[in-house]
């Protein structure tokens, strides 16, 4: 369902039932994964956190990481920050 190297591919589902009856399933949300830095990203006015991830991480889809390492749930809580911890590649 996710991608290779997602933040979801291993976090697994399960099976809710909504107030109407309707059983849905939901994916389970990830612990973050704080990592070590190994440095700091000022950024540009409106700079994207997939270009940042691609310059840093050799990976654009890995800006969750960028999100985890600076204790952001979600990119937007990034958006006003001026620099931006950079988390060593995963392999």
């Amino acid at each position: 369902m996710f991608v290779p190297g997602s933040r979801y591919a291993a976090a697994g589902t399960y099976t809710v039932r909504l107030p109407e009856g309707r059983r849905v399933t939901a994916t389970r949300i990830p612990p973050p994964n704080p990592a070590s830095l190994v440095g700091y990203h000022r950024r540009e006015d409106g700079q994207r956190l997939d270009l940042v991830a691609a310059r840093y991480l050799a990976d654009p889809t890995a800006f969750w990481q960028l999100c985890d390492a600076n204790d952001a749930i979600v990119p937007d809580a990034l958006a006003r920050r001026d620099l931006v911890g950079i988390p060593a590649k995963k392999p």
